[in-house]
């Protein structure tokens, strides 16, 4: 009779209910980090998305809408936009790059070889740039 109270009275055990709802509240932040993850990974290297999940699962709710709400910048789009104003410097001004835009702009694009070396460059710089964009949220 003895042996029944103490299990019954198990100090520190947690309840089944609590276990199932802690579990459940750890899965659907790991959901909602990789829904973030599926729907903008196309705006980052492919190096970095794991760096992000990892960094994502610790971040705090209060910073989620932020992030969530964080304007980033889509790699075909830059190529399309290098591929016709490139030598304008255009595309180097849509992703944040003044400086790169004006250099691009007062030298026609360096003379057509920086245009046709942006073509195979302005995607990568331009997810580099994404990633620089979030990393304030991340720590």
């Amino acid at each position: 009779m003895s042996f029944k109270k103490e299990t019954n009275l198990n100090k520190g055990a947690v309840p089944k209910s609590h276990i199932s709802r802690n579990k459940k509240l750890l899965s659907m932040d790991a959901t909602k980090v990789d829904m973030f993850i599926m729907s903008n990974g196309k705006f980052f290297e492919s190096h970095q998305i794991m760096q992000i999940r990892e960094r994502l699962l610790a971040v705090d709710d209060s910073k989620w809408i932020a992030i969530q709400s964080l304007p980033f910048k889509d790699p075909q789009t830059s190529i399309i936009v290098s591929i016709l104003g490139g030598g304008l410097g255009i595309d180097r001004f849509i992703i944040g790059d003044t400086g790169l835009g004006v250099g691009k702009l007062l030298t026609c694009g360096g003379l057509g070889i920086w245009t046709i070396v942006d073509w195979f460059m302005i995607q990568g710089a331009t997810r580099e740039k994404n990633f620089e964009k979030i990393q304030p949220f991340l720590f």
